[in-house]
């Protein structure tokens, strides 16, 4: 395909960094754009792993405290979420969606779990609500080293580490490139440091990411083949 029936579909403005990342050559930046594409992919594949491994483990967590149908119950009368406006957004998301299935005749645990998003699982660490869910959640990362003086390993570091894998998740779902470093040029460690960030937590879950993941991380090949254009 010609670069100018390319840009004509992606856009120009969408396809500004690519160009100025490979001084202006064309065929290159095209190239670029599709190799970025195939590293998003292979990020998501593996986010939505990491995400289903975090909704599990805080599941199983929050169920032996407070029983199988935790999650709705925080948002009902008496629940730690329920009329309390400092949990405002997560009370709604967390109640729109049990409403939806309590409508349908449709609710159950598992299908009230499925329709958090990871921004949900994330705010768990946030300190207020890790507080109110009775600071039982740092359980699931038996493997974590113990926080000292300056490097403190609690609620507030978990927070920020999934903000960030959070933040590059939803850098993919809008399409947004993620192999750029600044000034823009071709640089993949954004992706790598995420990457890197989700295989330290699987470790502190006690989970052996590389048996896991067997067959579906290909993050550093595809890291290799945009660093090599």
């Amino acid at each position: 395909m010609k670069y100018s029936e390319f840009e004509d579909i992606i856009s120009q403005q969408r396809m500004r960094k690519y160009l100025q990342a490979c001084n202006n050559e064309s065929k290159r930046a095209m190239t670029l754009y599709r190799y970025n594409l195939k590293l998003s992919q292979e990020m998501f594949a593996l986010i939505s792993c990491f995400e289903v491994t975090l909704r599990n483990r805080i599941d199983k967590e929050m169920k032996s405290h407070f029983g199988n149908d935790w999650l709705r119950d925080l948002v009902l009368p008496g629940g730690a979420f329920y009329a309390n406006p400092r949990v405002d957004k997560t009370y709604k998301i967390i109640k729109k969606a049990y409403d939806g299935l309590n409508a349908a005749g449709t609710y159950s645990h598992s299908k009230l779990l499925s329709e958090m998003e990871f921004g949900v699982w994330k705010y768990m660490f946030n300190n207020l609500q890790y507080g109110l869910c009775g600071r039982h959640l740092l359980h699931i990362f038996p493997n974590k080293p113990t926080s000292t003086r300056t490097n403190r390993i609690d609620n507030s570091r978990i927070f920020l580490e999934l903000d960030y894998i959070n933040n590059i998740r939803n850098r993919i779902a809008h399409h947004e490139p993620i192999c750029f470093g600044f000034p823009i040029c071709v640089d993949t460690t954004y992706a790598l440091n995420n990457y890197t960030r989700m295989m330290t937590l699987f470790q502190w879950m006690g989970i052996d990411a590389n048996d896991f993941l067997y067959g579906i991380d290909h993050v550093g090949r595809e890291c290799g083949k945009i660093m090599c254009i």
